[in-house]
């Protein structure tokens, strides 16, 4: 004991001898005995026990405590004092201390501090001895996990925070915990605290509890523990079920965070159940009923509604009529104009358009709709708009193998076949004459508004060079033409521009010729003597031997006016040409659709 500490008890001694009542003394007081009696009282004090005393008197340094003791102890007023520095008791109240010591002089050293610190050992190793749980408060971060104060510093390690892993320990601080000790050293002054005991004891009551209760079909809540891209875990108290993202609506979802956030309360489904393996499969969007049962009644065909574009793809655009049900505008569907590229070029997501329903499919959720279904179709009217024979103008959009496309108007493309290019060359391919975008005119040569075709020629727009030859020529006449290809079964000759003819290699002379490529060369000009004329077959017979012999009048073919005034389709036959034509433009459309 300091000095200071000396005098005040010294003093204080005197001041409670003064006021304690007089003992009066007797003749007949044996003075032996009462010395016994205090000896044996001082035998009944053990140092470093926690005894009961009351407060006899407050002072600014000290708090006088009778224990029952010859002598009182005192205690610092600090240990009494709260965090604002006031003492936290009064005269007359009972206390517990612990007797530090017993001085040669009788004095006693008490500490309340330590009797509090003793007392929550006690009940730390009672609640370490009957598992029960502690409140705490964490304190601060220290190396290896967390200081908790439970009445006295405590370890929490930080395997023994959670269930699963933390990161973050720094959160902790601060936060009221409940703990059990699952080791304690009082003579060293060691204990160690587990969180995680604590958790898992409630998780595995809570789970033994959900699974009483769990069955398919049932309804249950639960709370959003995480969220992945293909669905989110739902905590239904110690057991987790998977809410997967086809099962969270009737309609379109993007990310399962569009719905739920962590932490959102929710009620599910249960759709099924593996008590075997604890997994279990939620439902959300089973909590309403499924549009699509009653879609075909709602939407009925050729019905027109507005919709909200949410996808845009090569071949069209899937657009969702309400929450749960979605229909496709395919790109066919989109616009009466043949050209359109890409859907994009109309529609883009988040759009709202009209569209007409086309076909409902609720057994397999498909609905069908257009949006050209809205506007007026230009093929109703082109029949009246495009009388045969009339001459339209238009611009070449596409060509093919077989033709070119030409647009009269807009949603309105026909076809001019490669035979109906020219009426003199031979064309193989359209691009030798015609260019993609080039503003050309044409002749209609057929209708036909129900299978939207229109046929075009180019060629119609001048006479038939052929035609005119074969009205004005006749078998017999001479005519001066130009060799323009020779070969080993005759001459090609050029009678008039865009007009050829054969003569064939036994009417190059009268004479047998082996080789005519040594005799005639490209360039020559001489006459010829028609003796053979084909318009059916646009050919013409040509003889240089004619020309000095007289042919047999069974070798001649005689050219009659009939013939010559008629057109090769009459003489095929109309049918014909208009079957073929219109098969080959329907090769064309879909050639034209692909590019």
């Amino acid at each position: 004991m300091t000095q200071d500490r000396v005098k005040d008890v010294a003093e204080t001694t005197v001041f409670v001898e003064t006021v304690r009542p007089e003992i009066e003394v007797s003749e007949e007081v044996n003075f032996e005995e009462l010395l016994k009696e205090h000896d044996s009282g001082k035998n009944n004090f053990v140092e470093g026990e926690v005894v009961k005393g009351t407060v006899l008197k407050i002072s600014d340094a000290l708090v006088v405590i009778d224990v029952g003791f010859k002598s009182e102890g005192v205690v610092a007023a600090g240990e009494f004092k709260n965090s604002e520095g006031v003492v936290e008791v009064a005269a007359g109240e009972e206390v517990d201390v612990l007797l530090e010591s017993i001085e040669n002089d009788g004095t006693i050293v008490l500490s309340r501090e330590k009797a509090e610190r003793m007392k929550v050992w006690d009940s730390i190793e009672v609640a370490f001895d009957e598992q029960t749980i502690l409140k705490g408060r964490v304190l601060e971060r220290i190396k290896g996990g967390l200081a908790v104060d439970i009445g006295v510093r405590a370890f929490l390690p930080g395997s023994q925070v959670d269930m699963h892993p933390v990161r973050n320990l720094d959160s902790f601080k601060g936060e009221d915990i409940e703990v059990r000790v699952i080791k304690v050293n009082k003579r060293r002054g060691n204990i160690v605290l587990s969180r995680k005991a604590v958790l898992e004891e409630e998780f595995y009551k809570k789970k033994e509890e959900t699974l009483k209760n769990l069955e398919e079909g049932a309804v249950v809540k639960g709370v959003i523990k995480n969220i992945t891209d293909y669905g989110a875990f739902v905590d239904l108290g110690g057991i987790d079920g998977l809410l997967h993202i086809t099962d969270l609506s009737w309609g379109r979802v993007n990310h399962p965070s569009d719905i739920f956030k962590l932490g959102d309360e929710a009620e599910v489904k249960i759709l099924k159940f593996d008590r075997l393996e604890e997994k279990v499969s939620l439902g959300y969007k089973q909590m309403s009923g499924d549009p699509w049962l009653s879609a075909a009644e709602r939407y009925a065909k050729n019905s027109r509604v507005n919709a909200r574009v949410v996808s845009v793809t090569d071949y069209g655009a899937f657009v969702e009529l309400e929450a749960g049900v979605e229909g496709l505008i395919h790109i066919s569907e989109m616009s009466w104009n043949r050209r359109l590229k890409h859907p994009s070029r109309i529609v883009e997501v988040g759009t709202e358009v009209e569209v007409e329903v086309l076909e409902v499919d609720a057994e397999n959720r498909r609905i069908s709709l257009g949006m050209k279904q809205t506007e007026p179709n230009p093929w109703d009217q082109v029949e009246e708009t495009y009388a045969i024979n009339a001459v339209v103008k238009g611009t070449v959009r596409n060509l093919t193998d077989f033709g070119a496309f030409v647009e009269v108007e807009e949603g309105v493309e026909g076809l001019v076949h490669v035979s109906d290019l020219s009426w003199t060359k031979k064309v193989k391919h359209p691009s030798e004459i015609l260019q993609k975008g080039q503003e050309v005119e044409a002749v209609v040569l057929s209708v036909d508004g129900d299978n939207q075709r229109l046929s075009l020629g180019i060629k119609q727009l001048q006479p038939d060079l052929w035609e005119t030859f074969f009205a004005n020529k006749q078998v017999g006449d001479i005519v001066k033409g130009k060799i323009i290809r020779v070969t080993s079964f005759g001459a090609f000759v050029e009678i008039e521009e865009g007009i050829e003819g054969l003569c064939h290699v036994s009417e190059l002379s009268t004479k047998r010729i082996e080789n005519p490529e040594e005799e005639f060369k490209s360039g020559q000009e001489m006459d010829f003597k028609i003796i053979k004329l084909n318009l059916l077959e646009r050919k013409i017979g040509l003889s240089i031997r004619a020309l000095t012999e007289e042919v047999e009048p069974e070798e001649r073919w005689t050219y009659t006016p009939e013939v010559a005034t008629t057109s090769i389709g009459e003489l095929a036959g109309d049918k014909f040409s208009q079957l073929k034509r219109r098969a080959e433009e329907g090769k064309g459309e879909t050639e034209d659709d692909e590019s």
